[in-house]
């Protein structure tokens, strides 16, 4: 049996405030190549936090974050992306009425000829394009059709192999399947998977305990800025998954509370009967 690698990226103990709020405590997490680590929480969770921390974003204000197993302090998300830790976000940061080559390679455009004369390689970039959509299954009949034209789902998978195609080791989705339907959902989850299978580390961002148990091998679950759940796949089911999700220990402990409290009014209704 192959010895395991060490995670791409590590957080220990990893806190942030803002001013006397504190968004994060006491956070670890590890993503690993070849695996998709779904982050689990509702609105307030702290998980766009961890987004901004991971992608370089925001600094940690307490832990440790390391990457390859040294510590690391990123001043902005290009310091991340250079050691290949990129981030697709919900809002995607595309042009809805340029071609889908030409957003691919939106920012980063390669180009040909001599100074002064240089132009676009327009050429390379749809092929480029082409080559590495289909690299993750993905066929689209015209590369030219404004990106507009595609679905959300379809949009998602742009992203992902545009990522892959610069350098990505490790891939943040922020809430992929949270605007689309059960079909385009289904698009996008086969892509996380595919991104697994090239070898990345994936970080899928998600509310829907349903999706993240399909594609994932370790689950994470926040709650007020704090970890409610941090297991491996083998180690707990979807029901589990949702019901920390939904509160865990805090609907043990209400139930626990209702029944406390319930308990001698059943009484009484049943004595009440008896008498009757």
């Amino acid at each position: 049996m192959a010895e395991e690698t060490g995670p791409i990226v590590e957080l220990t103990g990893v806190g942030k405030n803002y001013g006397n709020i504190t968004a994060l405590s006491g956070v670890d997490l590890a993503v690993r190549e070849a695996e998709v680590t779904c982050v689990l929480g509702d609105n307030g969770a702290g998980k766009s936090t961890l987004i901004k921390i991971v992608s370089g974003l925001h600094a940690h204000d307490a832990g440790e974050y390391k990457v390859d197993g040294q510590p690391v302090r990123f001043g902005s998300p290009r310091e991340a992306l250079d050691r290949g830790i990129a981030t697709v976000y919900q809002d995607l940061a595309v042009v809805p009425l340029m071609p889908v080559w030409r957003n691919f390679f939106l920012g980063s455009e390669p180009t040909t000829g001599v100074w002064p004369v240089r132009r676009l390689d327009v050429k390379k970039m749809r092929e480029t394009t082409g080559t590495e959509l289909r690299k993750l299954g993905i066929e689209l009949p015209d590369v030219d059709q404004p990106i507009a034209s595609l679905s959300g789902g379809q949009r998602q998978c742009v992203a992902i192999a545009r990522a892959i195609y610069f350098g990505a080791r490790v891939l943040i989705l922020d809430e992929p399947t949270a605007a689309l339907g059960v079909k385009q959902s289904g698009v996008v989850l086969k892509y996380i998977a595919s991104a697994r299978d090239a070898g990345l580390g994936v970080i899928f961002i998600t509310h829907n305990p349903p999706h993240a148990f399909m594609v994932g091998d370790h689950f994470v679950v926040l709650r007020q800025g704090e970890v409610e759940l941090n297991a491996r796949r083998a180690e707990l089911t979807l029901e589990q998954l949702t019901h920390h999700m939904a509160g865990g220990s805090e609907l043990d402990a209400l139930r626990h509370e209702i029944d406390r409290i319930q308990a001698p009014e059943m009484g009484a209704l049943h004595e009440m009967g008896s008498s009757t």
